[in-house]
């Protein structure tokens, strides 16, 4: 919902560092790896109870998912990279709810019911997505991507805002879990809609 608002903003201090980090050799998809890396560890802590070191390293997981795309901005983006940061992107937005349940059994269901809802969103998107290629429907709300960023409620400046408020306040997570959740459901009513409109017969 706020992700196109905020490129504006974020996105020239990004590109200023993304073509500092090209120029010295730093490689878009090594970017991208070791942001998932990072988020990984950030649901291992958070499956360990270190809510501290989760926020931490999920913070910086975004740094880098933020980098890898200006780096490939000004190198030139290729496909590979944009196959390799949804991929990333979505095992990190998994990982991270994984993480809460394991920390404790209370955890479990609302963790199961975001996942959930994070698969039916991100089957949503990418749908979307490959649709929106085959039709030759472009957009650039989002800056310069491999494919078609749909427009939602849930995006991801909204995930990291839940995420950070899980990690500040775990006891707290079922009730995020689920409003969230339904957020996410949303998107996906509000995605659909949007598909109806553009993809059926007859449309312009």
């Amino acid at each position: 919902m706020f992700d196109a608002r905020l490129r504006p903003l974020i996105d020239p201090p990004l590109d200023a560092a993304g073509r500092w980090l090209a120029a010295r050799g730093v490689g878009a998809n090594a970017l991208t790896l070791t942001g998932l890396a990072i988020g990984l560890g950030g649901a291992a802590a958070a499956a360990a109870g270190a809510y501290g070191l989760a926020l931490a390293l999920i913070l910086l997981n975004r740094l880098a998912d933020g980098l890898d795309g200006a780096v490939a901005r000004a190198r030139a983006p290729t496909d590979l990279g944009g196959y390799l940061d949804i991929v990333a992107d979505f095992a990190f937005y998994v990982s991270v709810p994984v993480g809460f349940g394991l920390a404790d059994p209370a955890h479990a269901v609302p963790a199961l019911v975001l996942v959930a809802s994070f698969v039916l969103t991100g089957t949503s998107f990418l749908a979307f997505a490959a649709i929106a290629a085959k039709r030759g429907v472009e957009t650039t709300a989002h800056g310069r991507k491999s494919f078609f960023y749909s427009t939602g409620l849930a995006e991801g400046g909204e995930t990291i805002a839940v995420f950070v408020a899980m990690c500040l306040w775990p006891a707290g997570f079922g009730p995020l879990a689920f409003g969230y959740a339904a957020l996410c459901l949303l998107t996906v009513g509000q995605r659909t809609a949007l598909a109806v409109r553009l993809f059926s017969p007859g449309a312009s």
